[in-house]
């Protein structure tokens, strides 16, 4: 199962009361406050992973709760400090904090005392709600539909970033800080902090070297297959992918790049037509994008109509996608109607240089993996690999 966007609770840990003692030895009857500082709370710290590619840790297990810290003890002994609760997740997860709920009022029949709203019992304005140490939170629902309401916190995208998403509470001083003297013998201690807490939503965006993009049925899948290990399923209709696909290609020469395979778009994605936005936010990490039209018109489809509307969609969602350096893939080329549908595909976009393929055949796929690679070369120094052209009418 492929995970890319859960909703999260997370609550570092409470700090410590200080604890109230007094020495009482053989000889030292009356020795004075001696009670010890509680620990500080542990906090839920996030780690950037590049072996983690999807948040399903984070699905099935979606409250992140760190230690709290030991209570201060006599005889000046602090109280022990909560360990840190490290959260892997992968590279390209950006991390937003969700805002609470507004409270509901009560009805002014139901009662005259006044209530206080929830943002102000709760120590951090952010916080969803008060927690009580002797009751947990319920657990939230890990899955998220609709747009984003919050605040975006952090962005993880290199290996072994880390984002303190809740700090924990300090620890309560003790007694012995409190002796003056005119009050020798303090009878208080200072009670721990409450680690701080809230809501967030987690989504995951990757971070690719090449996208490929294509309507449904294109040869998106088999294409990875062909340049990589990757075994995603394969099949003769659309919409086969449901969901991301990394693959990688490998050269003599030990260099590696990262392939992310995006789920077919179909006209109107940019407004999340058939869950466009879901699929559209992992190309935008991508330095080089491939557009792949079946060049046979096997749906009945036209490719150049594939291609400009592939176009429309892109800078609708993102305008900066166009300036993205971009490869245009003839993939099918073994079909009887391809050889016409190119001539005619190259009249209706002229200056567009297109790169013929059989994925399914293995083709041109060696003058593929060579072509990307001096994609993503050339994309590192800033040279244009393709220049956006206008459809002819």
């Amino acid at each position: 199962m492929f995970v890319d966007e859960v909703k999260i609770y997370a609550r570092a840990g409470h700090g410590g009361r200080g604890c109230v003692a007094f020495r009482r030895e053989k000889f030292r009857p009356k020795g004075g406050p001696d009670g010890g500082d509680g620990g500080d709370g542990g906090s839920v710290i996030l780690r950037a992973d590049h072996d983690l590619n999807n948040l399903i840790a984070q699905y099935y297990q979606p409250r992140l709760i760190a230690e709290d810290g030991e209570h201060g003890m006599g005889k000046g002994m602090k109280g022990r400090s909560g360990r840190d609760l490290i959260v892997p997740v992968p590279c390209g997860t950006l991390v937003w904090r969700l805002h609470p709920p507004e409270p509901a009022e009560p009805p002014p029949s139901q009662s005259s005392k006044t209530v206080l709203p929830t943002s102000v019992r709760t120590p951090f304005p952010y916080a969803g709600r008060m927690t009580d140490p002797k009751r947990e939170p319920l657990p939230l629902p890990p899955r998220v539909s609709g747009p984003i309401r919050g605040v975006l916190v952090a962005d993880l995208t290199e290996h072994g970033q880390e984002f303190v998403l809740c700090r924990g509470g300090r620890g309560g001083l003790g007694n012995k800080h409190f002796a003056t003297p005119t009050r020798q013998a303090p009878r208080f201690a200072q009670p721990g902090e409450p680690g701080e807490e809230g809501e967030f939503l987690l989504e995951l965006r990757m971070i690719a070297d090449v996208g490929l993009v294509g309507y449904p049925n294109a040869g998106k899948s088999t294409l990875l297959t062909a340049i990589s290990r990757a075994r995603p399923k394969i099949a003769p209709y659309p919409f086969t992918t449901l969901h991301p696909q990394i693959g990688i290609v490998e050269y003599p020469d030990y260099r590696r790049l990262v392939v992310c395979d995006v789920p077919g778009l179909i006209e109107g994605a940019h407004r999340n037509v058939g869950l466009g936005h879901a699929f559209l936010r992992h190309i935008e990490r991508c330095k080089v994008l491939v557009i792949l039209l079946d060049m046979a018109g096997t749906d009945g489809r036209f490719p150049w109509d594939d291609y400009r509307h592939l176009l429309e969609e892109l800078e609708l969602y993102d305008p900066g996608l166009l300036d993205r350096p971009r490869l245009v893939v003839a993939n099918k080329m073994d079909e009887p109607a391809a050889e016409g549908y190119l001539r005619r595909f190259k009249r209706r976009v002229p200056h567009t240089p297109v790169l013929t393929m059989s994925a399914a055949l293995g083709e041109g796929v060696e003058r593929f993996k060579r072509a990307i690679r001096q994609a993503v070369d050339e994309a590192a120094t800033g040279s244009p690999v393709s220049a956006p052209a206008r459809l002819a009418p």
